[in-house]
């Protein structure tokens, strides 16, 4: 994770992601548009969200590109969806716990204006995280991506056996796995659900992929931390 001070694009265009559902989350929105607005910032509300009154309303992702700041009002799956909707794109992201969990939304919403303030300023300290990227190859042969920030998940779904998958690393095999499932996970989603399957929690600076079974057939079956600079492929 590579650590530098903020430098926000002179642009000021700032964008909210705020918790569905959540009139507190809401009624900050509305509170934060309007003291940006004064500032000079346009505000917009991200997709996929009721329209912030006073602000634009982005209908896609690629949109989100064009921002100098995201802004998360809500709890990690508030996060994690604004990861999701920059698609990959290099916008700083802001986050304020308005939920249950705040692994990620570290700042408290008794310091919203404070510290959106100090960030204008370029006064704070930017952290990058790691994100796993994902190929998975479909029956009919095709092959789709994605990345993901916290982990990806291989279960059984609704049938009732164990499934067997073969893990192998940098073209070697390591082992075979009989479990109702496998949590592949990043240094930031070890802290989800990985942990509560019993896998480490690594440090968002380490390099790395925890491989954590769930409910192993085999006592010996632990989870396995990989680097995270070569290939991991499970089938």
């Amino acid at each position: 994770m590579l650590e530098k001070k903020l430098t926000l694009k002179s642009n000021k265009k700032v964008a909210i992601v705020y918790r569905l559902y959540s009139l507190e989350a809401v009624k900050m929105a509305k509170k934060l548009a309007t003291k940006l607005k004064a500032k000079r910032y346009k505000v917009f509300t991200a997709p996929e969200q009721k329209q912030i009154p006073g602000t634009a309303l982005l209908v896609s992702s690629n949109e989100l590109k064009e921002m100098a700041l995201v802004i998360v009002l809500g709890g990690d799956g508030t996060y994690l969806r604004a990861v999701r909707l920059l698609k990959g794109h290099s916008v700083p992201i802001l986050g304020f716990n308005m939920g249950f969990l705040g692994f990620l939304t570290v700042h408290s919403v008794n310091e919203v204006f404070l510290a959106v303030d100090q960030t204008l300023k370029n006064k704070m300290v930017l952290h990058t995280r790691s994100r796993l990227h994902v190929a998975v190859k479909l029956k009919s042969g095709k092959r789709v991506t994605y990345n993901a920030l916290n982990d990806v998940v291989i279960e059984r779904g609704s049938f009732s056996q164990l499934i067997s998958t073969a893990v192998y690393f940098d073209k070697s095999l390591v082992n075979h796995i009989k479990a109702d499932g496998i949590i592949i996970s990043s240094p930031t989603g070890s802290t989800a659900y990985s942990l509560a399957a019993g896998g480490p929690i690594l440090h968002p600076e380490v390099h790395a992929i925890v491989v954590t079974p769930v409910a192993p057939h085999s006592l010996s079956t632990r989870p396995l931390i990989f680097p995270d600079n070569k290939k991991l492929v499970l089938c």
